[in-house]
């Protein structure tokens, strides 16, 4: 209104011949940026701005003043349309963003409860500017085999990865009791969900076992998991496989437990954060100092404020946590046959 004022002050107050049509200016900056009734607010103000300018000079002016009112009028109705179809494009995608969340939390159930034997607290943060929903998956289930961790990246953050992450945890949560082979429930899980990806869809994907003693994993292209006890180390496998939709060929690999060891699994928004000069979070370190608090799901929320006291700045990925601590440590079993190695092979690695 303004700018408006500013345009049509001439030929209000010296009689000069402005192009009435210029005022259009102020509809149209107005419709881009307000809604409706800010707009249809703006077209009344510039018409009336016209008339008195046009008083002004006795509405003479070339074009014929008739003309270029009508021109305005136009396009101030236009600007009104423009208005309401963007609010309403707006509303839409509010309702659309909201719903989309509701469900990812439907999908992603907070854990923060015994699972078995196995204290297990979860964390999701999905802090992405403009992003519907994360591409982040985990669940945890008590099948006779132990207590299987699933945790994984969907590629995007979008409705398709929505969709993907569902028909990934609905094939895990179908399979995880049903599979007594941890390496078959990797690649069940690939068959079951391959027909959902598109060419350039993938799932990074990490499996976990608790059983006294050890955790058995089995790792598709996903950031290793960390033990913490008296030391913090990766349980990174010997082999790496392609993620889940790529063709991974599933390895089995064991990491011993220590009473009082915790497991840490995560997606790449944590180990990838990067601060205002690009260092990367000093993963060992920050899980190390954050994973001393004796609460876990304290811990969770410890290391999440490090991690983004080290980044400065929101976060551009989304990040997922599983944290799990054996209720009690026992002498491991020895593998069942189901999961030893094929004759003349090396067994399943240990750490």
């Amino acid at each position: 209104m303004t700018v408006c004022s500013v345009l049509a002050a001439p030929g209000v107050f010296a009689g000069w011949e402005p192009a009435t049509a210029a005022l259009l200016i102020g509809p149209l900056a107005t419709c881009l940026r307000f809604g409706v009734a800010h707009t249809a607010a703006t077209v009344c103000w510039t018409a009336l701005l016209a008339l008195l300018a046009g008083a002004g000079r006795g509405f003479s002016a070339s074009p014929p003043f008739p003309l270029d009112f009508l021109a305005l009028l136009t396009g101030g109705g236009l600007a009104v349309t423009v208005a309401a179809r963007r609010t309403g494009q707006a509303a839409a995608l509010a309702r659309a963003t909201e719903v989309a969340r509701a469900a990812q939390g439907a999908i992603l159930r907070p854990f923060a409860e015994r699972i078995g034997d196995i204290d297990v607290c979860t964390r999701h943060y999905c802090p992405v500017q403009g992003a519907t929903v994360g591409g982040d998956v985990y669940d945890i289930a008590h099948t006779p085999y132990g207590t299987r961790v699933f945790i994984g990246d969907v590629r995007g953050h979008d409705l398709d990865a929505l969709r993907i992450s569902a028909g990934v945890l609905r094939a895990f949560r179908d399979l995880a009791y049903l599979t007594p082979r941890l390496t078959d429930l990797a690649s069940a899980l690939d068959a079951r969900i391959g027909a959902e990806l598109g060419p350039e869809d993938f799932v990074t994907a990490l499996f976990a076992e608790f059983v006294p003693g050890e955790v058995r994993l089995v790792n598709c292209g996903h950031p290793a998991p960390l033990r913490v006890g008296q030391l913090t180390k990766l349980l990174e496998p010997p082999d790496h496989t392609a993620p889940l939709g790529l063709g991974p060929r599933p390895t089995l690999w064991r990491g011993w437990l220590q009473p009082g060891d915790r497991v840490l699994f995560y997606t790449d928004g944590l180990s990838e954060a990067r601060d205002a000069t690009g260092a990367d979070f000093p993963l060992l370190q920050g899980v190390t100092q954050a994973l001393t608090t004796p609460l876990p799901c304290d811990a969770l929320d410890t290391l999440y404020a490090l991690l983004t006291g080290h980044t400065g700045a929101p976060l551009v990925d989304d990040v997922a946590l599983v944290l799990c601590q054996p209720a009690e440590v026992a002498e491991p079993p020895p593998v069942p046959a189901a999961e030893q190695s094929a004759p003349g092979r090396t067994p399943a690695p240990r750490c």
